[in-house]
């Protein structure tokens, strides 16, 4: 959770560190997925200090400027929900439930998931340093380790508490260890 000027640079230069990106800020066109984060971390950090006139003028602008890039790109990813280092690798189709905890450096894949079961306390809690492979479904009051990799496809149901695991399938289930390089 942002709530100061220094995290908010911090979250900045760790999203931008895992994204791969080296210039100082984002070119007029393109780079749309670093736009998209540079605007979700304004907007939590507004959410939670914005106050009094000003602050409320900022939110709504963050607020605005997140929304018309989470259309264009087909993102739904609340505020306060995703740790420093966050790394979305492609446009279209990622959900994320506003009551999930993911931990930082999260590498996420295109037509990821993550939701509820049942009613809203029922969602996932995902550590530090995990993966998240392309058309991945998380749901239901589930833990996923810090440095597992999930992958593709996989339909994830029930808790995976060993770190460092790779975990694929339908139902999910442990297949090993996760390879080295893998972000």
């Amino acid at each position: 959770m942002i709530t100061s000027k220094k995290e908010l640079r911090e979250y900045l230069e760790a999203d931008k560190k895992a994204l791969g990106i080296k210039r100082k800020r984002p070119p007029v066109f393109g780079r749309e997925i670093w736009k998209f984060e540079i605007s979700l971390r304004h907007y939590e950090y507004w959410i939670n200090t914005g106050h009094g006139l000003f602050g409320k003028i900022a939110k709504a602008y963050w607020k605005y400027v997140n929304h018309q890039l989470s259309m264009k790109l087909g993102f739904y990813v609340p505020p306060n929900v995703c740790g420093k280092g966050l790394n979305i690798h492609h446009w279209g189709c990622l959900v994320i439930n506003p009551n999930t905890r993911i931990g930082e450096n999260c590498n996420i894949q295109q037509c990821v998931n993550i939701g509820q079961n049942y009613t809203e306390d029922q969602v996932p809690t995902i550590g530090n340093d995990v993966y998240i492979g392309p058309g991945a479904k998380l749901f239901g009051k589930i833990t996923i380790a810090d440095g597992c990799a999930i992958g593709a496809g996989s339909v994830v149901n029930k808790s995976f508490t060993t770190p460092g695991m790779a975990i694929a399938g339908v139902p999910a289930r442990e297949i090993g260890k996760r390879k080295e390089g893998l972000h």
